[in-house]
């Protein structure tokens, strides 16, 4: 799960990690009435959407007065940002961060992900601050470097101390820099973020080490535990069809193809995509239904799937082990009675109760494409559309 850039601010700042003061804003009056109260000689005025690039993309400006603040606030709100995470169709800002500008002296990047290749908490931190740090460890990887974090003693000060050292951070801002990165821990830690990376972390000429911008994910999975966390979530910002499908348990991802997937399993869904690309098909989505799937949760998992107008055809790839195959064929066949199904629709059952899923896919007198193997029913599924 994402959140605002403001709203992991104010996480940070009450783990007692530094950050610039500012306020968040909904209106251009809003914004004003937050630069007064700031009364800073120079207000940063940045837009508010789940998407890094935002000053390339115009969302980010350096207010010098009250007149630019509404000036700035005026053109950004309800604007659309394009940006490398955002695709072309861009996002519209609905919200703004109203912030207190500070004497930059140097930039620098730290961040905290989860190594999967040591199954241990990582900090990566490098001197090349304000650049996108994909670029940097492929153009420059010596400058980045790395604490693997032992979860027993957790982030030492020793490892914190290092990475400043190595990053070149000023010798009389070490301290600082120090505590920073541990109180960046505690916040990914007890969070339970999956990301957490600051970019810009800078240093100012009054000798404060500070995130200037911030951005935090967090495990969905540990959610159940993080109810302060859930509130914050903004559901403008995400997809509608992903947002209705975590209301029945459906882990749904949109793509840019045209057939629709619905598979049980995570890993039988990503073979399921490679096998339909293999046959120079474009999968709408990644769509899993889980282990416990209901007649009820198949359904709606095909209502999302045709929510999306690209959609030409729909694949369902299913391999009933917990799931019974014959739970899945009634499933399909009430889903395409209820919505009233055109498109081609392919169905491959394996596993347990098989021969019932196939003998009530057969009876139903619905236009229901069968297949034995996934590959079958890949290929067919392709030729369908085209």
């Amino acid at each position: 799960m994402n959140i605002h850039e403001y709203q992991g601010k104010q996480i940070m700042r009450d783990f007692g990690v530094s950050v610039p003061n500012g306020y968040v804003a909904y209106t251009v009056d809003e914004a004003v009435e937050a630069a007064e109260k700031l009364g800073s000689s120079v207000t940063v005025v940045k837009a508010q959407i789940h998407a890094g690039g935002r000053g390339k993309a115009g969302g980010v400006k350096i207010a010098k007065n009250l007149d630019e603040v509404r000036t700035y606030a005026d053109e950004i709100l309800g604007s659309t940002l394009v940006t490398h995470q955002t695709g072309p169709e861009g996002k519209e800002v609905k919200r703004l961060l109203i912030e207190e500008g500070c004497d930059i002296q140097s930039e620098y990047y730290v961040g905290l992900v989860l190594d999967r290749a040591t199954s241990r908490v990582t900090m990566m931190a490098s001197e090349e601050g304000g650049t996108e740090i994909e670029e940097v460890a492929s153009e420059t990887p010596e400058k980045i470097f790395k604490e693997v974090i032992d979860p027993v003693t957790g982030l030492t000060p020793f490892q914190a101390r290092r990475l400043a050292f190595n990053i070149n951070i000023p010798k009389e801002a070490v301290g600082k820099a120090v505590k920073f990165m541990l109180g960046l821990y505690d916040v990914f830690v007890k969070k339970d973020c999956s990301v957490a990376e600051i970019n810009p972390l800078v240093t100012t000429g009054d000798g404060d080490v500070l995130a200037l911008d911030t951005k935090l994910n967090f495990d969905d999975n540990a959610l159940f535990r993080q109810k302060d966390i859930m509130e914050l979530r903004d559901l403008d910002e995400e997809d509608p069809k992903e947002v209705e499908a975590s209301k029945y348990d459906l882990s749904y991802i949109a793509l840019d193809g045209n057939i629709g997937c619905m598979v049980n399993g995570a890993g039988l869904a990503m073979a399921t995509m490679d096998t339909i690309k293999h046959y120079s098909g474009d999968p709408a989505n990644f769509l899993d239904v889980g282990g416990g799937a209901t007649t009820e949760k198949v359904t709606e998992a095909f209502k999302i799937i045709l929510s999306d107008d690209n959609v030409k055809g729909i694949f369902v790839n299913i391999f009933g082990g917990i799931m019974k195959c014959d739970v899945i064929a009634e499933g399909v066949v009430e889903a395409t009675k209820q919505i009233g199904l055109t498109l081609p629709l392919v169905v491959r059952l394996e596993g347990t109760n098989v021969e019932d899923g196939k003998k009530i896919l057969d009876e139903s007198g619905l236009n229901i494409t069968s297949a034995d193997s996934m590959a079958e029913g890949a290929q067919k599924i392709v030729e369908l559309v085209k």
